[in-house]
């Protein structure tokens, strides 16, 4: 199975938590949209935090220089985003594909990261915080993919763990928490490794 990995915001946890299903499901890696290219990638990152190699971390459809939203950094470097470049890299791994910040960032001028979503037709699974916010942030989130008919397969916690904020994104988000990942330090593949699933991915 192919799950798509969305967050509430950008710097939210996506490559960790990318990170962590290409190792629990023995997955592929793909970036359909590098924002950014100024130190780490997230596919250099992907390859430093996990055991794939080069041919199963595929080059991203676009990369483009600056840190911005991608509708952005597109036009900065002369560049138009369109959804018709966009197909699944031929895999003989289940795929783990990261968007680039959140659920309605753009594109271009008509498509967001929603819509690149609905284009490629995989189920979704939404990386949330766990502090403050995180709760209107996710079911705000949640509501928007719902709406667009996205196949929403659970959450995935990034940080400190707070109960009572858990218990309300799965219960009025009415979402399956996936796993719980929390501040690691230091951040390694077997620390990554480490974090159990809540749920068996593989009959998800």
């Amino acid at each position: 199975m192919n799950y798509f990995v969305t967050g509430t915001d950008t710097d939210v946890g996506k490559t960790i938590a990318s990170a962590w299903l290409v190792e629990t499901l023995a997955a592929a890696y793909w970036k359909p949209v590098q924002s950014g290219l100024d130190g780490l990638t997230d596919s250099q990152a992907i390859s430093d935090l996990t055991s794939l190699q080069a041919p199963d971390i595929h080059p991203s459809a676009y990369e483009l220089p600056e840190p911005l939203s991608p509708h952005e950094s597109a036009r900065r470097a002369g560049v138009t985003i369109s959804l018709d470049r966009f197909g699944l890299p031929v895999s003989r791994k289940p795929l783990i594909i990261e968007g680039a910040g959140g659920v309605l960032v753009p594109l271009n001028d008509n498509d967001l990261m929603v819509d690149l979503m609905a284009h490629l037709a995989t189920p979704v699974i939404l990386v949330c915080r766990t502090g403050l916010g995180t709760i209107n942030h996710s079911l705000l989130s949640l509501e928007v993919l719902r709406a667009r008919g996205i196949d929403v397969r659970g959450v995935i916690l990034n940080g400190k763990p707070v109960a009572h904020n858990r218990d309300a994104i799965a219960r009025y988000g009415r979402v399956e928490i996936i796993a719980e990942i929390p501040h690691l330090e230091p951040l390694t593949r077997e620390a990554i490794s480490s974090i159990p699933a809540n749920v068996d991915l593989r009959s998800f």
